[in-house]
């Protein structure tokens, strides 16, 4: 009775310290009326999720509370992190610089952890999802032709049409195609004017190499044969939509939610925008989503509602060669098209051969395939085209960071680790070089000092780095947290696809518009801009959203107790690891572009009542 009669009392407390933690959030003053429309407001929805909960079943319960404590933890630690000194940015005292910090810590827990015990609540409840996500229309029993009309509009071929149609203003703008200082690196090599090199990945510069090649041999001008490939590259990203469309179609998914994600992919700019950017990235995110659906038609089972039978994801053989197919090519797209994705991929494969063990006579080759392809590709092919590795310093921009941080901040080095520095780099101009948010200019100053000592005592820096680590700790994790903030910090703001024509270069291609005039420019520049003046709308735009999303799946999936699940994300959290442990720039959109391009995969897929299929 006492704990009953307490438990107002504890609502208010809770909903008081959020309260806090949003008027500090929200930068208002104590006295602003709004402090008690967000108190009420809280302490409406801390009663009414109180019940809520309180009606959960009871053996998932406990794992509910677990997931979405640990997970409001999580965020509020690193919210705060980038946040917090503008709390307490007017005060001086440590005291009540703690106090502040410590109310509005509690505060965010308490409702971060709310939020997602409700959102857990609706999205483990599967009768109701089912009824949600599957679409009875598919009951062979209906015959009706504006139905079979419907489904024909939200089938695979009408997604890749439709990305195409509306990507097409983009291609003819941007004609022959967006190209940066990188892609102009990548275009020399292509002609021949410098050598090879994998520091952007040497298989993509070929596939560019090709499809210039026969545009060029096709029409004998430079911007049409770059067209090519850039058209090609649009094909790419269209068929992995319509693959993933596909896939929600065997799946038996509402053709209303099919129909939307596909036109996420369409309508929203930036997908238009990179279509025509002559990126690695590009076809790179293209080939995870490939190899996320294969994964799901290969090794998983759904039952749609009409029928709760279990169905394949494939149903006859040709189907089952082209899954086959497209795990092939698209896992070796993950390899070879960006650097990360190799290591990611290693990471992945011992957990893709544990879960496939009931599959060893199909999966294993397949896999162990892949692999050993990539290591003679690697290795003795690209050796034979003397094609030159990334330098040693690319690989270490977090540490270059962090050691860089120490040294301006004027820490204590004793002679010896200062003398072990200055070996590779001239100090001299190291503060003035040194951004804490963009690794390039400490790499470049490497570069230009005496790289190959730091290649020759690598066991020396090493142990500097942790030396210094563990004496300064806290310019270490401020100089981690500014250089990867972007990535998990959800109220970022950086520019997104705003690259447009071609960069300066007298290689002879130049941004060649096929469509002009004020009414183009002026259309394009309020698309984009759209993303940073919407609420909602400018969530997509948020790289740190959609790293929360695959996170708040992942914990969906470990609710709803289907582990098995988990395999469906893996490639895409360890891509992300990768990019959080090696990022040079801590706010490109581009590096995770591949997390946001399959978000309505992770949305959907979490959802879905899916099970390991048989070996």
């Amino acid at each position: 009775m006492k704990a009953v009669k307490l438990k107002p009392f504890l609502t208010m407390i809770q909903s008081f310290f959020t309260t806090w933690a949003l008027m500090k959030a929200g930068r208002m003053e104590p006295g602003n009326i709004l402090t008690l429309v967000f108190f009420l407001l809280v302490f409406l929805f801390y009663c009414y999720e109180d019940r809520s909960v309180s009606q959960y079943e009871f053996d998932r319960r406990k794992c509910l509370r677990n997931v979405s404590g640990l997970t409001a933890v999580l965020f509020t630690i690193l919210y705060m992190a980038v946040d917090s000194p503008k709390y307490i940015e007017n005060l001086t005292s440590p005291l009540f610089r703690f106090g502040i910090l410590t109310a509005v810590f509690l505060g965010f827990v308490f409702l971060f952890y709310r939020l997602l015990a409700f959102l857990f609540l609706f999205t483990t409840n599967k009768p109701r999802l089912n009824r949600f996500l599957f679409s009875d229309l598919y009951n062979k029993q209906s015959k009706k032709k504006s139905i079979k009309g419907f489904y024909v509009l939200h089938s695979g071929l009408c997604a890749f049409l439709l990305c195409m149609l509306c990507w097409l203003p983009y291609f003819l703008y941007q004609y022959p195609g967006i190209m940066t200082p990188d892609s102009i690196v990548q275009f020399e090599q292509v002609l021949g004017v410098n050598p090879y090199s994998n520091h952007h990945p040497w298989v993509h510069t070929l596939l560019i190499k090709l499809l210039y090649s026969i545009g060029y041999q096709l029409t004998g001008s430079m911007l049409v044969a770059l067209s090519f490939y850039t058209f090609f590259q649009m094909c790419i990203l269209a068929f992995s939509v319509s693959y993933f469309i596909n896939t929600l179609k065997l799946c038996r998914i509402n053709p209303c939610i099919s129909f939307l994600c596909t036109l996420f992919y369409a309508l929203i700019p930036y997908h238009g925008v990179y279509s025509v950017t002559l990126w690695k990235d590009i076809p790179f995110s293209a080939a995870i989503l490939c190899f996320s659906c294969a994964l799901m038609r290969l090794g998983f089972t759904t039952a749609a509602s009409s029928t709760n039978s279990e169905i394949p994801l494939f149903h006859c053989r040709r189907q089952q060669i082209l899954n086959w197919c497209i795990y092939i090519v698209s896992g070796l797209m993950l390899c070879l098209f960006r650097s990360n994705g190799w290591y990611a991929f290693l990471l992945c494969l011992p957990f893709l051969l544990i879960h496939f063990r009931k599959k060893v006579r199909l999966m294993y080759p397949v896999l162990l395939g892949i692999l050993g392809t990539v290591l003679i590709i690697k290795i003795p092919v690209m050796n034979a085209f003397a094609v030159t590795q990334p330098d040693l310093i690319e690989s270490l921009s977090i540490p270059t960071q962090q050691i860089s941080a120490v040294l301006c901040n004027d820490r204590e080095l004793s002679p010896e680790e200062l003398e072990l520095i200055e070996n590779v780099i001239d100090l001299t101009y190291i503060k003035e070089l040194y951004n804490p948010y963009f690794a390039d200019n400490m790499k470049e100053l490497v570069r230009a000092g005496n790289q190959s000592y730091l290649e020759a005592h690598k066991r020396e820096f090493f142990k500097l780095w942790i030396s210094l680590g563990l004496r300064y700790p806290g310019d270490y994790l401020r100089a981690y947290i500014h250089q990867t903030y972007g990535y998990w910090y959800p109220d970022s703001f950086y520019p997104v696809a705003d690259a447009e024509g071609v960069s300066a270069t007298t290689l002879g291609v130049s941004h060649t518009p096929l469509i002009r005039g004020p009414l183009v420019v002026k259309g394009k520049e309020i698309a984009i801009k759209l993303g940073s003046m919407l609420p909602l709308y400018g969530t997509l735009w948020s790289m740190g959203a959609a790293c929360w999303v695959l996170i708040f799946c992942i914990g969906n999936v470990l609710i709803r107790g289907e582990k098995a699940k988990l395999i469906l994300y893996l490639p895409s959290a360890a891509l992300l690891f990768t990019v959080l442990i090696a990022t040079p720039v801590a706010t490109e959109f581009r590096y995770v572009y591949f997390m946001v391009f399959s978000l309505p995969f992770y949305l959907i897929t979490t959802l879905m009542p899916v099970s390991e299929s048989g070996s």
